[in-house]
């Protein structure tokens, strides 16, 4: 049987698993991550207004009256400002799920995982902008 001599730690330094302020200096997550991290809060944004929809299209069943009162929400300016990040949220959370699919089903996808990443903001970008121009020259 033998015995394990241990050394004494070095308590001025931080050890190299410790996060300090500093190792966070300069970090850049992956394309990956935000994707993931994107995906999942246009996710979120998307299932909100389905309940949302949910919510308004039952209460058709209580008359048109309360029907109407209900759309009033659609028409203030801050459920329009929603809508265009409801929007935006959707064109990149179906562009991400083609991702996922190029991710799932190609092997060498994944070495592309960055490019794909900014071809999924790209494609966003040019679906997102003349949809919300039309949304938004009613104010125009």
């Amino acid at each position: 049987m033998t015995t394990e001599v241990v050394e004494p730690k070095d308590v001025t330094q931080p050890p190299a698993t410790r996060h300090t302020l500093s190792a966070y200096r300069g970090y850049r997550p992956p394309p990956g991550m935000l994707a993931w991290a994107f995906h999942r809060i246009s996710g979120l944004g998307v299932l909100l207004f389905l309940l949302l929809h949910i919510v308004d299209i039952f209460t058709v069943g209580y008359g048109p009256d309360a029907f109407n009162s209900l759309l009033v929400i659609y028409r203030h300016p801050v459920f329009r400002v929603a809508e265009l990040l409801l929007i935006a949220g959707l064109y990149y959370h179906a562009a991400n799920g083609v991702r996922i699919i190029l991710i799932d089903f190609w092997d060498r996808a994944y070495h592309y995982q960055r490019e794909l990443f900014y071809a999924v903001l790209a494609v966003t970008v040019i679906a997102f902008v003349p949809t919300a121009i039309l949304m938004l020259r009613s104010f125009f």
